[in-house]
């Protein structure tokens, strides 16, 4: 699993501070693959970062421990809210080989939302019909 998490910084320098304890807190946890915080180059404001998880398991149980609920849940309550934050891995590729990736979403992923509890009005399909 794939955390993505923007953020609109005005202090750089608290911030790489903060998203540094962060970093280091969640990549000792158990299940956290790796971690990296980048600055746009585009827009001076814009930094995002990123977090590997080998489940959404193991995600869940990174953010558990007290330090990690002190400082990390903190820092990602700021982050921008306009596109979600959590990824599926579906194709990785490393040395020029590809690797598809099995969903471990449920089959009726993406077919209930919010309010829906009875199921949806009008039946959703994924992935979308050519």
């Amino acid at each position: 699993m794939l955390l993505v998490c923007r953020f609109r910084v005005s202090d750089p320098e608290t911030f790489t501070s903060r998203a540094e304890q962060a970093l280091a807190l969640l990549t000792a946890q158990p299940g956290c693959r790796r971690g990296t915080l980048a600055r746009s180059t585009d827009e001076d404001d814009r930094w995002v970062l990123t977090v590997e998880f080998d489940s959404v398991v193991a995600y869940r149980r990174a953010m558990s421990p007290f330090p990690v609920r002190e400082h990390v849940i903190p820092l990602l309550s700021e982050a921008l809210t306009d596109e979600p934050a959590m990824y599926e891995p579906t194709l990785t590729s490393a040395d020029g080989q590809v690797e598809t990736h099995t969903s471990v979403l449920a089959e009726d992923a993406f077919t209930v939302r919010l309010g829906e509890a009875a199921g949806p009005s009008t039946p959703r399909r994924w992935p979308p019909s050519p």
